[in-house]
């Protein structure tokens, strides 16, 4: 099983969310650190970076090494995920 490495940014989002909504985050991240690259893991162009949708939200992360690096999680419809990953050198 992989470690887990959560950034700042990605624990604030968790906290802001519904217990049913974090729930499912929850579970999708414990998936990852058993399985990185489930079937519907889509590799970001142009980056190192891979995202995960589940439910409403989308998780980006990296594996490196033996970590699961989450840096972002936000709103699935929403570009500003990938605004805040530009910003961040991603």
């Amino acid at each position: 099983m992989l470690l887990l490495h959560l950034e700042s940014r990605a624990k604030r989002f968790l906290n802001k969310l519904l217990p049913k909504h974090f729930d499912q985050v929850d579970r999708k991240i414990v998936a990852l650190r058993e399985n990185p690259f489930p079937q519907d893991t889509k590799r970001l162009k142009g980056m190192d970076w891979y995202r995960v949708d589940v439910g409403e939200y989308r998780i980006i992360y990296n594996v490196s090494g033996n970590v699961l690096d989450v840096p972002i999680i936000g709103k699935r419809n929403d570009d500003e995920v990938y605004r805040r990953l530009k910003r961040m050198g991603g």
